[in-house]
Formats: structure tokens, C-alpha cells, sequence
């Protein structure tokens, strides 16, 4: 599987992920693809992020399903998305986020957002 497209530093015009924190949402975003529970705990992270409203909210108690390098990583992104008034389809291309919907929201449409 190719490595999701992620914005480089400065493409958010808000504030920049750090190279940890990339590596990180670049991790949950490929789990988010596969079909087992932790896919799911990390594409509802993301889908909750870009609109949480039209794709349900993010449960914090699902981090129990994940070994703790992957929980590591979902904190790591959690707090970037606290601190940072960053929306995700700045960070993250288009088609990724479109295929994280088509994948786990089936007949949702990608957008709007926010």
C-alpha cells in the first residue's frame, strides 16, 4: 500500500504537523484502510476530524482496541487536532479522505466539511 499524501509543512496556512506527528497520521491513515477493529477506531479518528456531524463522533474508549504503539499514535494526532485549528483536508489529500468515507461511511458523500 503507497503511503497516504500528506500536505508538507506550511501547506495548512495555519500551523505545520511536525515530522513525528506526520509520521504518525500517515500511520493511522493506512490502518484506517484495512477491515479489522483498529482500522475502524483510527478512521473514525479522522472521519470525526473532517466532519463529525455528518460521520458520528470519535469514542474515545475504542483506543482500548489498539497495541500501544498504535494508541501512541492516535494520542500524538489527537493532540495535534486539539492545539492546532487545522482542518484534516488541509493535511491530507483529497482522494485519501474521499476513500476513508466510501470505505467506512458507504453512501456519504466526502463533502462538505467542518
Amino acid at each position: 500500500m503507497a503511503a497516504p499524501a500528506l500536505a508538507g509543512p506550511g501547506d495548512s496556512g495555519d500551523m505545520a504537523m511536525d515530522e513525528e506527528t506526520q509520521g504518525a497520521l500517515s500511520r493511522l491513515l493506512a490502518l484506517a484502510m484495512e477491515d479489522d477493529p483498529a482500522g475502524r477506531v483510527a478512521a473514525d479518528l479522522v472521519l470525526a476530524w473532517l466532519n463529525a456531524r455528518l460521520f458520528g463522533g470519535f469514542d474515545p474508549t475504542q483506543a482500548w482496541l489498539l497495541d500501544p504503539a498504535t494508541a501512541g499514535d492516535l494520542v500524538r494526532v489527537f493532540t495535534f487536532i486539539a492545539s492546532a485549528p487545522v482542518q484534516p483536508e488541509t493535511l491530507i489529500d483529497a482522494a485519501e479522505l474521499a476513500a476513508l468515507v466510501r470505505r467506512w461511511r458507504p453512501g456519504a458523500s466526502p463533502f462538505p466539511v467542518g
